[in-house]
């Protein structure tokens, strides 16, 4: 059952490089600057569990991982983030900005690494207790141009460093995903200036923050 937000919960989704760091402090400092009470946070690793996750999952290449572990690593992560970090947030009604959640996991293990997609979404309702985003934008960017961008970063995670048709699978899940689910989704053409980008976003949490 989906759970009903005191707050707002608005999610940012996309591939490598496509910018989704940059825009949540942009939206954020535009939100606080107005008097909002913000939260930023961002999957895998912002609790201190998640923290030792993301270096087992991400980080340590040495030590194998298997899709199903990637999967239940991601989630656990995800299960501590909604207890510790964003549902009390919502609780006191403060707006949530959140780099990933459900959806990374049905596009990239879902998907690209082809588990079974309806078992996922189970997965996930259960790891979040029925939380689900408000709002979510997907940051839309060629798997090519995204991983030239992200190779300017000086490390580089085991997901940046998968195949470019592992990449392209993910982005034509998430346009799938916005298809479905409209409402909720919004696209945003990642390959604009970043000011464009940022003037679509707001547009559209504003518009959010009316209906709240």
């Amino acid at each position: 059952m989906k759970r009903k937000n005191k707050g707002l919960f608005v999610t940012f989704e996309g591939g490598e490089g496509a910018g989704k760091t940059t825009l949540i402090n942009q939206v954020y400092d535009a939100l606080t600057s107005k008097g909002h009470t913000a939260v930023k946070t961002f999957e895998p690793g912002d609790t201190p569990l998640g923290e030792e996750i993301r270096k087992l999952v991400l980080l340590q290449e040495e030590r194998p991982v298997c899709k199903q572990s990637e999967l239940f690593l991601f989630l656990t992560d995800r299960a501590q983030h909604v207890q510790e970090v964003i549902l009390p947030a919502l609780e006191e009604g403060k707006i949530v900005l959140c780099d990933r959640f459900n959806d990374s996991t049905l596009a990239y293990q879902g998907v690209a690494r082809a588990l079974d997609q309806d078992l996922l979404e189970k997965f996930c309702l259960a790891a979040t207790d029925g939380l689900t985003p408000d709002l979510t934008f997907y940051l839309d960017l060629d798997p090519k141009e995204g991983l030239e961008r992200a190779q300017q970063k000086e490390a580089h995670d085991r997901i940046e460093k998968e195949a470019e048709d592992f990449h392209a699978k993910v982005r034509a899940a998430f346009l799938s995903f916005a298809e479905k689910e409209p409402e909720r989704f919004h696209v945003i053409d990642a390959s604009q200036p970043i000011k464009a980008v940022y003037q679509n976003a707001m547009k559209e949490v504003e518009a959010a923050l009316c209906h709240t």
